[in-house]
């Protein structure tokens, strides 16, 4: 039985493609859908490069905005105020959901300043709250992801399904949901009752796999680590999602960097091993 999600591919898994390779690759290995990454983006050819995706036949799954935190990350620390960030998310909805319909942008919490998680939860539940009728009027979502404990106090104030599901009730809005990365979440307590229980709220899938990292960027392709991927993914379906299961590896600051190698072949066994995953009793 094959996988019965859409398979798509995240643009940071091939990073050293530009955009439109990533179409045009994506398109020729069959990929069904793709999570764009802003970043990517050349401001100067946006209408062309966002064309080129909607037309491609592949379903934009999701996007992740150039800043898709409230406070600062280390992905993307400036700008640091958390308003000047809340209106460059808005202007990236404003700018890539008409091209997108029905598209989910990815967002996070920020890095808590002097640890006060407590501030940042409350205060992402409310830029969120005032981001949903936005987004609810341009036809798309938003998603809150809650990330890995090492990414705590860095990219992150949540890491749990739960902390997570506290802030996405707290806004109280349908265009509101949860983004699930299984790297993110896997080693939390009960993680397949917990991913059961977030139910139809799942609006986004991640997918790649575990070892013990190198370096903050180090994931594997799925089935190549210890990720109870069958279970993660039959739990999934039963809560609910029916989106794509995109695959999103990051690969830098590690002695073996999959970047290095033969990205098609990347997509090929990642495509293999979710399939192997789901079959695999």
């Amino acid at each position: 039985m094959s996988l019965p999600f859409l398979f798509g591919m995240n643009e940071i898994t091939t990073q050293p493609w530009s955009f439109e390779e990533d179409v045009a690759r994506y398109k020729a290995a069959g990929v069904q859908a793709i999570e764009i990454c802003e970043a990517k983006l050349d401001p100067a050819r946006i209408h062309e490069q966002m064309t080129l995706a909607a037309n491609s036949g592949m379903t934009i799954s999701a996007i992740q905005p150039s800043v898709r935190t409230f406070f600062d990350s280390r992905m993307a620390p400036e700008p640091a105020d958390p308003a000047r960030r809340t209106a460059r998310l808005r202007k990236s909805l404003e700018t890539l959901a008409p091209y997108a319909p029905g598209t989910v942008f990815v967002t996070n919490t920020g890095a808590p300043p002097n640890g006060n998680m407590h501030r940042v939860m409350d205060e992402t539940a409310r830029y969120l709250r005032d981001l949903c009728p936005l987004a609810a009027d341009l036809g798309v979502s938003l998603s809150l992801e809650p990330l890995n404990p090492t990414s705590v106090n860095v990219e992150s104030a949540i890491w749990t399904i739960e902390q997570a599901l506290e802030i996405i009730d707290g806004v109280g809005h349908p265009a509101m949901g949860l983004c699930l990365d299984y790297w993110n979440i896997w080693q939390q307590d009960d993680v397949c009752g917990a991913i059961r229980k977030a139910g139809k709220k799942i609006n986004v899938l991640q997918v790649s796999d575990w070892r013990t990292p190198y370096s903050a960027t180090d994931r594997l392709i799925p089935g190549d680590g210890v990720i109870p991927l069958h279970d993660m993914l039959h739990a999934t379906w039963e809560a609910g999602f029916r989106g794509a299961c995109t695959v999103e590896i990051f690969s830098s600051d590690v002695p073996d960097s999959l970047y290095d190698g033969d990205l098609e072949a990347l997509i090929s066994q990642s495509r293999k091993g979710l399939e192997n995953a789901w079959n695999k009793a």
